[in-house]
């Protein structure tokens, strides 16, 4: 079984603004949510509470720690992109991929201090619907 064994380097991009200013620390990939369980209990259980799988996944929420440049604030960068439904692709440190479709939720800067650059963290949603509001599975690409 093949396995990554370093993570450096994993980069986080957006289709719409893909040289952003923006220096991934660590990156968060999506996860995948079975979304809980069905509740099947009834009069006619005797001891124990019965649960069925729910049939729907959920594409978990992405996110970055960066470093950041505050050109970023400048309204046709990063502002521009809040709540924009866009390819967003996670490369890992062999080159393979995973793209689906979401937005950029948030840019939350940390404390700013002597001594450090200027951290944030920054959150996507999978939307899994493309342009065309088209339910679209997240897609790997295997690395060249």
């Amino acid at each position: 079984m093949a396995i990554l064994e370093d993570g450096h380097s994993t980069l986080i991009t957006l289709e719409n603004l893909p040289n952003i200013e923006l220096c991934e620390k660590t990156v968060k990939p999506p996860g995948i949510s079975g979304g809980g369980s069905n509740d099947l209990t009834s009069m006619k259980n005797n001891e124990w509470r019965t649960f069925a799988a729910k049939k729907l996944k959920t594409l978990t929420e992405a996110s970055a720690t960066v470093f950041y440049d505050p050109i970023v604030y400048e309204s046709g960068r990063l502002p521009a992109q809040i709540n924009v439904n866009q390819k967003i692709t996670v490369t890992f440190s062999d080159g393979s991929k995973v793209e689906f479709y979401g937005w950029l939720d948030t840019f939350e800067p940390d404390d700013v201090e002597e001594g450090a650059p200027p951290e944030a963290t920054v959150t996507f949603i999978p939307s899994n619907r493309n342009l065309a509001g088209d339910e679209i599975a997240p897609l790997y690409i295997p690395a060249p």
